[in-house]
């Protein structure tokens, strides 16, 4: 009975039900579109910077990440692939070792990182073979050729062809001196990685480096963001039971947030000022839901007083008003999760093309096109903000009924 006359209430002024839930699913809708496109373009920003040079995942020695020592090793990275070959999450992985150097040539010298890298996985977890700009990607067995960040080589005033002197530290304390020939130079679009960096091959670097096998870094990348939690969680306990057996210290796995925290923090904030954006667009929802409540208790007020007269509790009163709000709040959060799943499926499919931004967006190695990301918090947060947020604008209206007279409401004019 109390349902029915809800329902039966909400349809009394059609028109103003209807615009009333429009902008309810207006907002929904819009909401669930602009959440999935942020979804969308962070899983782009997040696969464009991990797959430059960090990977979804890192296996490193304990401490390797606060303080890059070369000392810090992982020695047996045989046994780490052992354990990511056990894992179906894990499509792809590779080894890196990393040293701070001197890189000089005729007429200049900068301190660099050098990395070792093997020409035959490396395209499997990066995209740094696709962003060569002049000369070609490194080979196996290259020996001392180096490819090279443009703003490095450009600092160092060397082009394809020219040799680099490299001098550093090795594991054990030696001093690794060699003259590697660029091979190619690289643009990644981040200023920092492309004036510092500098590749050469693995098998190069480790002999070089006195690493005795070993590596700095096992990389692994996963088919997207969401499935690297549980991959992070099952390889630490492979390797965790690994160092039990071996009765040594177990290895640091670290997911991309915790190798890249300036990526992780700007999309955290990034988020939290569009959410303060939505907000904005619930609250005028909000006070749309307030003011048709408003009128409905004005126009019925002599409808209450007879009511109350007759014995209805003004508790029953108010959640049947409420009743009413939701009834409308949720046939709008329907209509507007609907509209918006089927904006965001047809552009997730098409994508939307930044025009002349395209070619500025392909430089970074994102895609010209940015694709929405329907996912369950994106359809899910907006919608349940809304619904919250106009109980309670509902809510104020509807006690007023509280503070009738019987008397004085059936005299209402």
């Amino acid at each position: 009975m109390h349902l029915r006359m809800a329902w039966r209430n909400v349809w009394r002024n059609r028109r103003r039900s209807l615009l009333t839930m429009a902008a309810i699913a207006f907002a929904c809708a819009l909401l669930v579109f602009m959440l999935s496109f942020q979804f969308g373009a962070y899983e782009a920003m997040i696969n464009t910077a991990v797959k430059v040079h960090t990977g979804y995942f890192q296996v490193q020695a304990p401490g390797y990440q606060e303080k890059r020592e070369v000392r810090r090793v992982v020695e047996n990275p045989a046994a780490v692939v052992r354990c990511l070959d056990t894992i179906p999450d894990v499509t792809a992985h590779t080894f890196r070792a990393n040293a701070f150097s001197l890189a000089s040539s005729e007429d200049r010298t900068y301190g660099i990182s050098v990395t070792g890298i093997d020409p035959a996985r490396e395209p499997g977890v990066s995209t740094i073979q696709t962003l060569v700009r002049e000369g070609m990607f490194l080979e196996p067995g290259d020996g001392p050729a180096a490819l090279v960040g443009a703003l490095l080589a450009r600092n160092l005033r060397v082009g394809v062809g020219d040799d680099v002197t490299l001098l550093g530290q090795g594991r054990d304390g030696s001093i690794a001196a060699t003259v590697v020939t660029v091979k190619g130079t690289f643009s990644s679009g981040q200023d920092d990685f492309d004036r510092s960096a500098l590749y050469i091959p693995l098998d190069y670097f480790q002999e070089l480096y006195a690493m005795r096998g070993a590596v700095h870094e096992v990389v692994g990348v996963t088919p997207s963001i969401w499935a690297v939690p549980a991959v992070e969680r099952r390889l630490a306990m492979d390797l965790e039971r690994l160092s039990r057996e071996k009765k040594t210290q177990p290895l640091a796995v670290l997911d991309w947030k915790a190798l890249m925290p300036g990526l992780a923090q700007g999309i955290y904030l990034d988020l939290v000022s569009g959410l303060i954006f939505y907000l904005m667009l619930i609250i005028v929802v909000a006070f749309s839901i307030m003011n048709t409540f408003l009128m409905a208790i004005f126009e019925r007020t002599r409808e209450f007083g007879v009511l109350m007269a007759m014995g209805t509790t003004t508790g029953r009163l108010t959640r049947l008003l409420l009743t009413e709000s939701m009834m409308m709040t949720l046939m709008g959060m329907a209509a507007g999760m609907l509209l918006g799943s089927a904006v965001t499926l047809y552009f997730e499919a098409v994508g939307i093309d930044f025009g002349s931004a395209a070619d500025i967006l392909r430089q970074y190695g994102i895609s010209g096109r940015m694709h929405p990301v329907l996912t369950a918090p994106s359809l899910l947060i907006g919608p349940l903000l809304v619904c919250f947020i106009t109980f309670w604008a509902a809510l104020w209206p509807a006690l007023r009924v509280r503070r009738l007279n019987p008397v004085e409401a059936m005299t209402h004019v």
